[in-house]
Parts: C-alpha cells; sequence; structure tokens
C-alpha cells in the first residue's frame, strides 16, 4: 500500500510538473506573438526584438521574471543614454570611438562581474545594449537617437508582454520554491548534524556533500533577491530568508567543529556517559523540529553542568565541545524560528539573534576584481581587434559580428572557461539562422496577415518555450528564440533577399565565433586554476587576520570575514567537482581552513587581555600561523603544517591551560581548535594545577 502511494505521488508530481512546463511553453509562446503584434501594431522599427526579448527573459517562476525584466529594462536605459552620448562626439575619429565603446564594455562588464547578485544583469545589460544600438549606426549617427529610444521601446515592449502574461495566467510563485530550497536545506543539515554528534567518520563523499550545501546556500541567496518581485506570501522577505540562510550557512563550520571533536574524544579513550548520553538526546532534539522549549532548556543546563576547568587535553577537547554544542543550539533555534516566520509569510514576532551564537554572519560576498578586470579586458579587446578587422575590411556587415561578439564575451564572462559555452551558443545561433531561411523563403511568401504568421511561429515559439523549462538546455533555446525572430526580419514589411540573409547569418555566426578565439587565446583558464585562485583569496585572508604586525580587527570583522569564506566555499564546489583526479587542489579541506579562521579572529580579539608571557606565547603562534598561509597561498596548494608551527602552538596551549580567566579561556579554547584544524595530532601538555570552576554559560566564539 505504502509503495502504491508513493507511486502515485510520484507520478502526480511529475505530471503537475509536465503541465506546469507546457503551460509556462504556452505563455511564452503567446507572450511573444503578443509582443510581436503590439510592435507591428505601433510600427515599431525592429518588433522582432519585442519577440526576442520575451524568450530572453522568460522564467518560469514569476518572481524571478519580474526582477529579470526590471534589470533589463534598467540596462538598456543606460546603454541607450551611452550610446547618444558616445556615437554622435566620436564617430569622425573612430579609433577614438572603437576604443570608447570597448572601454565602456569594459567597465560595465566588470560591475556586472563584481556584483554577484541578479542586480549585476543591469551592468551586463548596459555594457552590450551600447554594442547593439552603436555599431549599426555608425554610418548614421543621426540616427543613433531614433534607434536608442527604438530598441528601448521594443525590449520594454517584449518585457511587458511577458510580465503580465506569466504574472495573470496561472503564475508560479518563487516564495514555495524558497521554502522547499530552505526545508531541504535544514533536513541535510539536521542529517549532518546527527552524523557529527555521533562522532561519525568523515568520508569523500560526505565531504562533498558538505560542500555542496554551501553551493546552495550561494543559490538560496540569489534566489532571494528576487522575493521582492514576487506575488507569494513571502513577498517582501527577503531579508528574513537572507538572515536564515546566513545562520544555516554558519552551521557548517559549527557541525564541522562539533564532528571533529567528538571523534577525537571517541579516539582518546572514548566518551564519558553523561557526555555520550547528552550527545544522543541532542540529537534526538535535532530531529524534534517541534520540540517544546523546555527540552531545550533542559539540554542547555545539562551543557553548563559538564562544563569543568581543563587539567589536560582531553580537558580542553571537552570544554570546546561543550561550548560548540552551546552554538549548535542557539543556530538551530535560530534557523527554526526564522523558518516559521518565514512560513508564516512574516506573521508573529520577529526573530532576534541570540547571544552567544555564532549563526547571524553578515552577507559578505567575495569580489574578484583581478578576474573581473581581466573579463572586462578580454571584451574590449575582443571589441577592438573586430573594430580593426571591420575598419580595415569594410565589411558591410561587421557592425552585426561585433554586436554578437560583444554579447557573447558578456553573456558567459562568470565563467573560468567561457569558450565551450560560446561555440555552443554560436553552434545554436547556426540552427536559428537555418530555421530563419526556412520561414524567410519556404513559409512566409505563402501566409498573408497576423493570423496565419502567428500560426506558423506558434508551435515553435512553444516548442522553444518548453525547452527553456528545462534549465541544462534554456541557453540553447535562448539562443534561438532570441536570434531567429532577428534573423527572420519579422516587420511590417516583407523582404526575401538571399544575399542579405546570408550575410546577416554568417556575420552573427562568426562574430560568436571571433569572441570564442579571443576568448581562447587570452582569458580561457581551467577549472583548477579558478580553484586555486579563490582557495588563495581564503588563505590570503586568514593569514591577513593573524598578522600580528597590523591592529587587532574589532568584533563586527568577525561576521563578515566568516561569510566571505563561507561564500568562497560555495563557489568552490562547481570547479572541484570538475577537476581532474588526483588534484591537488582536491585536496583542501575548505571547512578546516574556515574552522582555523574564525580562530585566529578570536585570538586577535582577546590577545590584549593576555598575560605577558601568554601573549608572547600565542604571537609566536600567531606569526607562524601567518607564515604558513602565506607559505600555502603563494604555492596555491594546502600543505602540512610545519613541526615548528605545531609546537609552538602546543607551548601557547600550555602557558594558557592554568590561566582561570574568562579571555585566557577563550583563548585556549580557540587555539584548541586550531590545533585539530591542523593535525589530529595529541599536544603533550604538562599537567594543571587545579582551577577555579567557569561560569555557566560564558559567551564565546571558539571554533
Amino acid at each position: 500500500m505504502t509503495a502504491a502511494a508513493t507511486w502515485f505521488k510520484a507520478c502526480f508530481r511529475g505530471w503537475s510538473q509536465g503541465f506546469g512546463d507546457w503551460m509556462f511553453a504556452a505563455k511564452t509562446a503567446a507572450a511573444a506573438l503578443a509582443a510581436l503584434y503590439i510592435g507591428f501594431s505601433l510600427d515599431l522599427p525592429r518588433p522582432y526584438w519585442a519577440a526576442g526579448t520575451v524568450f530572453i527573459v522568460s522564467q518560469p517562476l514569476a518572481g524571478a521574471m519580474r526582477s529579470k525584466g526590471v534589470f533589463r529594462v534598467l540596462g538598456t536605459i543606460i546603454g541607450a543614454v551611452a550610446t547618444v552620448a558616445i556615437i554622435p562626439n566620436l564617430v569622425d575619429a573612430p579609433p577614438l570611438l572603437c576604443v570608447a565603446m570597448a572601454l565602456w564594455t569594459m567597465a560595465c562588464l566588470t560591475l556586472a562581474l563584481l556584483d554577484r547578485t541578479p542586480r549585476s544583469y543591469v551592468f551586463m545589460l548596459a555594457a552590450y545594449s551600447t554594442a547593439l544600438i552603436g555599431f549599426p549606426t555608425v554610418t548614421d549617427p543621426g540616427t543613433v537617437f531614433d534607434a536608442a529610444l527604438a530598441r528601448v521601446e521594443e525590449i520594454t515592449v517584449g518585457i511587458l508582454c511577458a510580465t503580465v502574461i506569466g504574472s495573470v495566467i496561472f503564475p508560479r510563485g518563487i516564495g514555495p520554491v524558497v521554502t522547499g530550497r530552505i526545508d531541504a536545506f535544514a533536513a541535510d543539515v539536521g542529517r549532518w548534524a546527527r552524523e557529527a554528534l555521533s562522532g561519525a567518520e568523515e568520508t569523500v563523499a560526505t565531504r562533498s556533500d558538505r560542500r555542496r550545501l554551501a553551493a546552495d546556500a550561494v543559490e538560496l541567496q540569489m534566489m532571494a533577491t528576487h522575493l521582492d518581485y514576487d506575488t507569494s506570501p513571502l513577498h517582501g522577505l527577503s531579508q528574513e530568508v537572507r538572515r536564515l540562510r546566513q545562520r544555516l550557512v554558519m552551521l557548517l563550520p559549527i557541525l564541522s567543529g562539533v564532528g571533529d571533536r567528538v571523534r577525537a574524544l571517541k579516539a582518546d579513550g572514548g566518551l564519558p556517559a553523561p557526555l555520550s548520553d547528552l550527545l544522543a538526546d541532542l540529537a534526538d532534539w535535532v530531529d524534534d523540529v517541534e520540540a517544546p522549549a523546555e527540552v531545550a532548556a533542559a539540554l542547555r543546563v545539562r551543557i553548563a553542568a559538564l562544563r569543568a576547568p581543563p587539567a589536560d587535553w582531553r580537558g580542553v577537547l571537552t570544554l570546546n565541545l561543550l561550548t560548540r554544542l552551546k552554538d549548535l543550539m542557539d543556530a538551530i533555534q535560530d534557523c527554526r524560528d526564522l523558518r516559521l516566520y518565514i512560513r508564516g509569510g512574516g506573521h508573529g514576532h520577529r526573530v532576534r539573534r541570540r547571544r552567544g551564537g555564532r549563526a547571524g554572519a553578515e552577507v559578505a560576498m567575495h569580489r574578484d576584481l583581478g578576474m573581473a578586470l581581466w573579463s572586462g579586458a578580454g571584451a574590449a579587446l575582443t571589441i577592438l581587434l573586430g573594430s580593426v578587422f571591420w575598419i580595415g575590411t569594410e565589411w558591410a556587415d561587421g557592425a552585426i559580428a561585433l554586436e554578437m561578439a560583444a554579447v557573447a564575451c558578456c553573456f558567459f564572462a562568470a565563467q573560468d572557461n567561457p569558450v565551450p559555452a560560446i561555440l555552443d551558443f554560436a553552434l545554436y545561433n547556426a540552427l536559428a539562422a537555418i530555421l530563419a531561411g526556412i520561414y524567410i523563403f519556404a513559409i512566409m511568401p505563402r501566409i498573408d496577415g497576423f493570423v496565419m504568421l502567428a500560426l506558423v511561429l506558434g508551435p515553435l515559439f512553444l516548442l522553444l518555450g518548453r525547452v527553456i523549462a528545462n534549465p541544462r538546455l534554456a541557453g540553447r533555446a535562448l539562443a534561438v528564440g532570441a536570434t531567429l525572430p532577428t534573423l527572420a526580419g519579422l516587420s511590417n514589411t516583407y523582404s526575401a533577399d538571399f544575399a542579405a540573409y546570408l550575410n546577416s547569418a554568417l556575420a552573427l555566426v562568426l562574430g560568436m565565433g571571433f569572441a570564442g578565439l579571443v576568448t581562447a587565446l587570452v582569458r580561457a583558464v581551467g577549472a583548477e586554476w579558478g580553484a586555486r585562485r579563490i582557495l588563495r583569496a581564503c588563505w590570503t585572508d586568514i593569514r591577513g587576520v593573524a598578522d600580528i604586525r597590523v591592529p587587532a580587527p574589532d568584533g563586527a570583522l568577525g561576521p563578515v570575514f566568516t561569510g566571505r569564506l563561507l561564500d568562497r566555499m560555495g563557489l568552490l564546489v562547481p570547479r572541484l567537482a570538475a577537476l581532474p583526479p588526483g588534484s591537488e587542489v582536491a585536496a583542501a579541506d575548505a571547512l578546516a581552513d574556515i574552522r582555523t579562521g574564525i580562530n585566529i579572529l578570536e585570538l586577535r580579539t582577546v590577545e590584549g587581555a593576555l598575560p605577558s608571557p601568554a601573549r608572547a606565547a600565542l604571537d609566536a603562534v600567531l606569526a607562524d600561523l601567518a607564515q604558513h598561509y602565506s607559505a600555502i597561498s603563494r604555492a596555491g596548494a594546502p600543505r602540512a603544517p610545519s613541526p615548528t608551527l605545531l609546537a609552538r602552538i602546543d607551548a601557547a596551549l600550555a602557558a594558557l591551560l592554568p590561566l582561570t580567566d574568562r579571555r585566557p579561556r577563550q583563548a585556549l579554547l580557540a587555539l584548541a581548535g586550531i590545533r585539530r584544524a591542523l593535525s589530529d595530532g595529541v599536544p603533550d601538555l604538562p599537567p594543571s594545577p587545579p582551577a577555579i570552576p567557569l561560569p555557566p554559560n560564558p559567551e564565546s566564539l571558539a571554533a
């Protein structure tokens, strides 16, 4: 019976998903035809741009489609204004004009790559809209304003048609998708929490799954931006979704630390019965998402009761684990409260960050200025070289080639190696050219009126919309849908000039191919190169925090520093998956480095309150840590810590162990976290005299 019910649910989900995809396809086709009809009715010079825009902005999720439409209109307006400013003033100096167009594209593309949110679409559109409007008008600069105005009008018509039809007819809100992703993320974190509390050994597969969680968090951050444009009950809750995403992400280093401490204690004589029972009950609490507050309060009391002054390495690990368990409970409870608040559509009490919890990392995205400038320079070089060829050969359709080269460079600039994507896009542009030729010379001569045109275009538009619904194939359908109306010359006047059609089609494909060639020569890098660059950025940041020559960072840096490291981990996941077997970069343990970085930051914040001998020992550790991360950053690959570094850490642990004040205890726990992250060895610590008992629940950020 259960198996039958499962099969029925799976079939229903498959049928409903298929129905939703075909409904989206029908809406996309209807929007494209409506945009074409309005363009004809308004006598716009290029109504095919309106139809092509529909395929570019159409998204199965209404919120994503609206936001993309808004960003596209803004980007197009900015590009149009820039074109009107550049073309008339520099048209008499072609070299300067080409340089100005190339620099504008470079600047906008660089900003787009630095933004790393859906809003980057504004800058990307501003980059290539200038090429689309400007290059065709250089031979007649007096028409540049009319061309720019027409471009904005046609783009706006296409966006309005796609948005209105997509929002009115069976809209699919992004809110349920976001809550589904949150639930899936929380379930994965819960499974990992149970494994960590049980001390399960890490494998290559589990480490890969945990890296994937960081990538899922990056995607969730992107989706949150679209909520402000959605009509679901989650509209206006984008900030709360970001906060929940931050707390979920911060669970990753917390759980990594918990699992490491439990395994270490198990290997060193096993867990005492009270601690083992506490871990089991905590695992039950993690499973019971509706556990009453009394259960959590009782668990916190038990954690506080087990805290004892450490006398040896095992005591340090135990105290460190108990501190991490408190952080874990704070983070999970914050996630549960926020999840309920979001699911309730923002009704109820707002969730405040818990004191002592470390789940409130601010959104701090990794931004690679060097790579962004390099990508922008590659696009600029493509435009300059294409302009030289166009001017030198006086090719009549060179403007089309330059347009498409700029589009290709902008579309795929975020990839480490854009060449395969550019060539694939060019291939499907060639397919669009063939289909356009069939329509121009075989179909359109036999039709009369818009109704007949809609009947012959409708099936193809429907098929393209269905393919766009598949994320893996959406880019190919976009290439065909955006290009075919243009090459087919869908306007109020029909013309079938084979030479003009062939020249335009060749210019379009060759422009894409030229962009791929220049990119392959000056810009393309592999996944290993990209992963190494991101890891180097992590290691460089950790080295900077450990550098005792700079002032100790303030408390505000912690969430930003942690958030940036975790964001980079999400960017590493697809690159690590593409690495060849045996790659030295794949051996990097990003979570261990993140734990080390958090602990170093903790040491820097408390070092000023330490007695002189302990502070001197700690400064020696920090100096060696800075040297260690500087060395691996230069090498671009992980390496084991030197015996000298481990010896200095052990000496600092021995100096801190007898101290009983709050700040030295924080430093001791942070240093223990660094020792575990760098090495599985057990330091040989001298016995410590009895210390004053710790106060219950001290605030600590030790990882």
